[in-house]
């Protein structure tokens, strides 16, 4: 039984390995394109005679980021869950570091 629950354990620890190497690969690949993009779009408008300002303001230039970034957002809710800033033990952690600050300062405290 305790071999079954350690296998089990594992395949889902394999599973979620599995999704962060996605997110990552995701990531890396939305960086990297849209790196090109923007600077491919920022050196064609440059070389029709636009400013640098007016080359990096266009719309065209973040398009990509913008949509394909909401996608990426969707992927880290699937990944990480809804609690991405806020983990499940996060509230936990926080109110033994607030005791711990608490009873610390009480301590330094002597009449």
């Amino acid at each position: 039984m305790e071999d079954y629950i350690e296998e089990d354990n594992y395949l889902r620890a394999k599973k979620k390995v599995e999704k962060l190497k996605g997110f990552y690969w995701h990531l890396a690949f939305y960086l990297g394109v849209n790196l090109f993009i923007s600077v491919s779009k920022i050196v064609n408008n440059l070389s029709d005679g636009e400013t640098f300002m007016e080359a990096f303001g266009d719309f065209g230039t973040f398009a990509v980021w913008i949509f394909w970034g909401i996608g990426i957002f969707f992927h880290a809710m699937g990944v990480f869950g809804q609690n991405i800033f806020f983990g499940k033990d996060w509230e936990e952690r926080k109110i033994k570091e607030l005791m711990d600050e608490d009873t610390n300062h009480h301590k330094s405290f002597k009449p």
